[in-house]
């Protein structure tokens, strides 16, 4: 299994997470956690950025702790985008509808993914963080 690592790089209102390796029951609780804690300690953070080039698994649980960084980052105001999205990834969240719920922007309900690439996402898949 590869080693799963969280990379983070904090600008004035923009967080960015490199995520690496298998995103799994193992791991999804560190991400949760590292989101968490960030945005405790950060006031000015506008924006949460998710880069998943280097990820190369994930499963059902990997949803799941997507969808608690999603909750988090709305209940703080904070943008969240998914970037650099492999196709492991697309293939998880597509088929099950957590893409939307992901990158929907409040108060928008037709904003999130629209077709397969996430064109409406900013933070799409290719999109640097």
């Amino acid at each position: 299994m590869p080693e799963f690592a969280l990379v983070t790089f904090m600008g004035p209102a923009v967080l960015t997470v490199r995520v690496s390796g298998e995103l799994v029951c193992d791991t999804a609780d560190e991400l949760v956690h590292v989101l968490a804690a960030s945005l405790s300690a950060n006031a000015r953070l506008r924006e949460v950025r998710l880069d998943f080039r280097d990820l190369v698994w994930i499963e059902s649980s990997g949803p799941a702790a997507l969808l608690a960084v999603r909750r988090r980052t709305g209940a703080a105001g904070v943008a969240l985008h998914l970037g650099n999205r492999p196709q492991v990834l697309e293939r998880m969240l597509y088929p099950t509808h957590v893409l939307h719920h992901l990158t929907a922007v409040p108060g928008r309900p037709n904003a999130g993914a629209r077709a397969h690439g996430g064109a409406a996402d900013p933070g799409g898949a290719g999109a640097a963080p």
